[in-house]
């Protein structure tokens, strides 16, 4: 059980890429590029509300030397005062106004670029090829979705203006504060080697304890995600106790990451504070020292404490701010990662034409090997005329799959082409390969809906009444108007309202609204029982009337439907002919018909 929670920690662990870095740099100019313009006008209101914050202590000042008659030698001129007064109020209401333009802006702004964001990473995920999702969890992909872009939006929200803020205001007091009083400004600038040498420490560590943070909650939405989409497994082989030992292990990995990231703010915030109040200490003595002795004025020193209160309060809120930044940062250099990860059946740059596909396939010197170097398929030449039913047999891990999804270019080959009607699937256009062919699992895969609209999926567009015509073709519709609402029955969670018979004929009513010229029926029939199976086996006929069909299947009552069987072995042809051909000549497909027979009595 150890071994198991230490084989999840280090499989699902994600370190980042050297270039992680730079790709995320880039994915976000290119996110905030369309918006250069609000983005410019951002920047002057972050500068105008700054510079509105700066004018209070200096009004005080002002208001101090010029107006209090024992400061200014007996002079008793209201009119200072008020002038004051009105400057401070009006300093407060463009403070007031150019923060609440800000905010209003920066959020249309923040909502845009996390939409584009989002849209990018959904659309990206899609077009990725089956083998990317084979070996991307899906837990990582919500994790993507949701987590990272939470923390993305956290910093979008206001965590970013508040960190620019703060810069500005450093950078103002510490101009204003030479501006003031140069000697009694150096003074309060001797702290700020300690200040860049602390900022330098917290900001390294940080950055690594804010990435462990993220690679941790990372694997905990992995495994709830898993955990629970296999919860019949789990449950049925009772992996309860172990998935808790799991769980616990990467929660706990999570809090003492949190925890780390939590003690570092714990140092770093209280040591700002420490430094800022021995800061101030140190001005209130010596300013007080140049008043008494007449090189400073009261007002001058009441100023230079409010600028010092707007000096260090910043750099401690830096530290919250940084944490949600560097958060932030390790989500965009793992979004930066998923979208530069390349397409390995990518769209070619010019599609050569499929208009009207018959469904003639070829392979030529086809060889192919996935990402772990295993051959699956060493050499392959093979024709299929089209309108013609191939049925592939062979033992588990023979190719029977693999030569599907080549047709179907969920995987293109290492080496040799798979040619539609003469031409390389790699030049046929996405829209117009998925129009032609069409695989059909036995996962039977629906979505929630309707029965309707997961008939409709098979053709974008189609009508009610081509919907209810590919299921009566099919004998579906028997079922589906028994049905409490008919078509219009939600058939819940991947279909969990209907049958395994029902959603492999509601598949098939897909695949027949669709049309394709080329039909990949992979396993389709293999979790049905006999009465469904019977009535799939109806369908099947009309189904594969007319077009190119690959059958992929072990229980041979559906392979005796097909006008070809292909008898693979090692991903080469072993067997080819007829069943009726096969069966007699008693080679490899005449003893796995042996046995199937066998296996009804």
């Amino acid at each position: 059980m150890a071994v198991d929670v230490q084989r999840w920690r280090g499989t699902a662990t994600e370190e980042p890429d050297p270039t992680a870095r730079v790709a995320s740099r880039r994915l976000l100019g290119s996110l905030l590029r369309p918006y250069k313009r609000q983005i410019a006008v951002l920047v002057a209101l972050l500068l105008a509300q700054n510079f509105a914050g700066m004018a209070g202590p200096y009004l005080v000042k002002l208001g101090i030397d010029r107006g209090i008659p024992p400061l200014t030698g007996g002079r008793d001129d209201p009119t200072v005062l008020v002038t004051v007064a009105v400057a401070f109020a009006g300093a407060t209401a463009a403070e007031f106004l150019t923060r609440r333009w800000y905010l209003a802006l920066s959020g249309r702004v923040g909502n845009a670029v996390l939409l584009d964001l989002r849209t990018r990473v959904y659309r990206h995920f899609q077009r990725l090829s089956i083998g990317f999702h084979e070996r991307f969890t899906s837990g990582r992909v919500i994790a993507r979705l949701t987590s990272d872009v939470d923390n993305i939006s956290e910093l979008a929200d206001g965590a970013l203006d508040d960190l620019v803020l703060a810069g500005l205001s450093v950078l103002s007091v510490a101009g204003i504060l030479l501006w003031l009083d140069p000697p009694l400004a150096l003074v309060t600038l001797a702290s700020f080697p300690f200040l860049l040498w602390l900022s330098r420490w917290f900001q390294r560590a940080s950055a690594r304890a804010y990435r462990r943070t993220r690679e941790t909650i990372a694997l905990v939405i992995i495994h709830f995600v898993e955990s629970l989409g296999g919860i019949r497994a789990v449950q049925a082989f009772r992996r309860e106790r172990r998935n808790d030992e799991i769980f616990g292990a990467v929660n706990d990995d999570y809090r003492r990451a949190s925890l780390t990231a939590q003690r570092l703010v714990a140092t770093y915030s209280p040591a700002i504070k420490v430094i800022g109040n021995v800061s101030i200490a140190i001005v209130l003595t010596y300013g007080g020292w140049r008043v008494l002795h007449g090189h400073a004025e009261v007002g001058v020193l009441a100023a230079f404490l409010l600028y010092l209160r707007r000096f260090y309060e910043p750099i401690q809120e830096l530290a919250q701010f940084y944490n949600t930044l560097q958060s932030a940062t390790a989500a965009l250099e793992k979004l930066a990662a998923v979208l530069d990860e390349p397409c390995s059946v990518p769209e070619p740059a010019s599609p050569a034409p499929l208009r009207h596909p018959v469904g003639a396939l070829t392979f030529d010197r086809v060889s192919f090997a996935y990402r772990s170097g295993t051959v699956v398929i060493p050499s392959l030449d093979l024709h299929v005329p089209a309108g013609q039913t191939i049925a592939l047999v062979g033992a588990t891990g023979a190719g029977k799959s693999t030569v599907a999804k080549l047709v179907a270019r969920f995987y293109d080959p290492t080496s040799g082409e798979v040619r539609l009607d003469g031409v390389d699937l790699r030049s046929v256009a996405e829209d117009d390969l998925r129009r032609a062919v069409v695989m059909v699992t036995q996962e039977n895969y629906l979505f929630s809906g309707t029965v309707a609209s997961n008939i409709g999926f098979g053709r974008p567009g189609a009508s009610r009444v081509e919907i209810e015509a590919a299921a009566a073709a099919i004998g579906a519709d028997e079922f589906i108007r028994g049905l409490p609402d008919g078509y219009d029955t939600d058939v819940r969670k991947r279909g969990g309202r209907l049958s395994a018979g029902q959603r492999q004929l509601v598949a098939f009513a897909r695949a027949f609204l669709a049309d394709p010229a080329v039909l990949i029926l992979d396993e389709a029939t293999s979790s049905l029982d006999i009465p469904s199976e019977r009535l799939v086996q109806e369908a099947l006929r009309t189904i594969l009337a007319s077009r190119t069909a690959l059958v992929i299947a072990h229980r041979l009552s559906t392979v005796e439907i097909a006008d070809r069987v292909l008898v693979l072995s090692g991903g080469r042809i072993v067997e080819d002919g007829p069943p009726a051909s096969l069966i007699r000549g008693g080679g490899h497909y005449a003893e796995l018909h042996t046995q199937w027979r066998d296996s009804l009595l």
